[in-house]
């Protein structure tokens, strides 16, 4: 029991979309030692925290019962008055048709100090990813938020449809669509007339996203139709005629496209953010370990550190070969001035910039982000030089024996390890299985080798369920076909964001 309590923090993860997280919810993240998310929690944002995550779903598993609001207040206060910093976070806003203010109320009645970050409604999001404007002044001057599940203890709804009906603006009904029949009955009954446009926005802000656009007579029909589903809003008035086509965001261009990024775990971030931009759904399924030089290797490295004044030349050909080695440097008293002699090769700009922002412009960056060309433009350059390669424990050959062919002296230096993940996750085989990966980005051969034995062991056949392959180069293709994947798209640019050009103009083209 610490002397004092812990701030908790109520904190609105947004919508959905994960860029519309509050930089101060960005923070708090963070630094908190617990995070206790809902069930509308996007997971990506738990990657913002290094506390420890855990779902707070107000339905059990199995018999589905309710866990009452009280036991997850109780425990806000224990987790408080043991001294960790909790942040409570709560899909959308934590005070609209949430129940923050509930958790606010118990917090502060137990003196535990509290304090609460707003997150974008969902309402906000149903309405702008959507296409049309609640208050867009053509339609209307007032917004309405209301309740469609309104609490089951009460005796009587406090709900009035016929101010409803006849309210001057846009009505927004949260959690509503299992008594979408009734509500649209209710309004019409009032007197909201039958051809008052009307829509259900399904999962908002998510390349998932559904909208169903229609009359008020009409919606609930339309809505079972297109097998919308939770969580979902009604909206009705006429602001819901703006939408004629596809919104600005269902225009992204891969719109309910997911793609898995094979890359490692702390390197997916980058990648998943420009999937988003795309209007994309990024799955995390990385296939090979980044891990730090073992102890062995490390005195092998040290040595050769010792030896720098005999080469004239460091060549990297990955980002992380940037920062092991660099890093080693700096942790035995070294720094840049140690290769200040030496010149410098990157495989690609990635790379490149990785020198770059430790001040050390690279002497040669090929054209082509590949081995066979980075040797290409060396070879002028390097007879009779002593060549440092900076890189994995594994990767191809083809490097160091056509320098050798030039002329050099190539010695390979292990400054981190390439390992292959333990498994897929089941919920990335699950996602295969039911068809609900359309794309999976390789980027180096060692990853389309180990995609192709994880499929193998799980039995996944990425033909029948319709998963495509998209590679970052012709060398990660060759590996692939070779393992037996067949391979529907293939970077230009050798580079992830070339990987997504690629998908984009095979989804443009309607490439199988």
């Amino acid at each position: 029991m610490s002397d004092q309590p812990a701030k908790v923090y109520l904190v609105g993860a947004g919508p959905g979309d994960p860029g519309l997280l509050t930089l101060r919810a960005a923070e708090l993240l963070s630094t908190a030692d617990l995070v206790l998310y809902d069930g509308l929690v996007n997971p990506l944002l738990l990657r913002l925290t290094t506390g420890v995550c855990e779902r707070t779903a107000r339905t059990r598993q199995g018999d589905g019962s309710v866990v009452p609001q009280h036991e997850i207040n109780q425990r806000l206060i224990e987790e408080s008055r043991a001294g960790r910093t909790v942040v409570r976070l709560k899909g959308g806003d934590p005070f609209i048709f949430g129940r923050g203010s509930e958790e606010l109320a118990a917090l502060e009645a137990a003196g535990v100090p509290v304090e609460v970050v707003p997150g974008i409604t969902a309402a906000t999001a149903a309405g702008e990813y959507a296409g049309f404007s609640f208050t867009h002044r053509q339609f209307a001057s007032a917004v309405a938020f209301v309740t469609g599940h309104e609490d089951p203890t009460r005796p009587a709804s406090r709900l009035d449809y016929r101010a409803l009906a006849a309210f001057p603006g846009t009505l927004v009904f949260y959690m509503g669509l299992g008594r979408i029949q009734s509500i649209c009955a209710e309004l019409m009954s009032h007197g909201k007339p039958e051809q008052t446009p009307a829509a259900v926005v399904c999962s908002a802000s998510l390349p998932s996203q559904q909208v169903v656009a229609a009359t008020l007579s009409d919606l609930p029909e339309r809505a079972a139709a297109a097998g919308v589903h939770a969580p979902s809003l009604i909206i009705v008035g006429e602001c819901v005629r703006q939408r004629t086509g596809r919104s600005w965001f269902e225009r992204g261009p891969l719109f309910g496209r997911t793609v898995g990024i094979t890359r490692p775990d702390d390197q997916c971030d980058e990648v998943a953010a420009k999937i988003l931009r795309l209007s994309g759904q990024p799955v995390l399924m990385p296939l090979i370990r980044i891990t730090p030089a073992t102890e062995y290797q490390c005195a092998a490295l040290d040595a050769a550190l010792q030896r720098l004044p005999d080469f004239g030349w460091l060549v990297f050909t990955s980002v992380n070969g940037v920062s092991s080695f660099f890093d080693r440097l700096w942790q035995t008293g070294r720094d840049q001035r140690s290769v200040a002699h030496m010149k410098f090769a990157a495989i690609g700009p990635s790379t490149a910039a990785a020198l770059e922002s430790r001040s050390l412009r690279p002497d040669i960056v090929p054209g082509e982000f590949r081995a066979e060309a980075l040797a290409a433009e060396m070879a002028p350059y390097v007879s009779g030089c002593r060549i440092l390669w900076a890189g994995a424990s594994r990767g191809r050959d083809v490097l160091p024996q056509m320098l050798t062919e030039s002329g050099a002296q190539v010695e390979k230096l292990v400054v981190y390890n390439n390992e292959d993940s333990a498994a897929l996750d089941a919920s990335v085989v699950d996602r295969i299985q039911s068809g609900r990966l359309d794309w999976i980005g390789i980027s180096s051969p060692s990853i389309a080798s180990r995609l192709a034995a994880l499929a193998d062991s799980e039995r996944l056949d990425f033909a029948a369920t319709k998963t495509k392959i998209a590679s970052i180069s012709p060398v990660t293709s060759r590996t692939a076909r070779e393992s037996g994947l067949t391979v529907a798209a293939e970077a230009v640019d050798y580079t992830w964001d070339g990987i997504l050009q690629a998908i984009v103009r095979a989804e443009v083209t309607g490439a199988n």
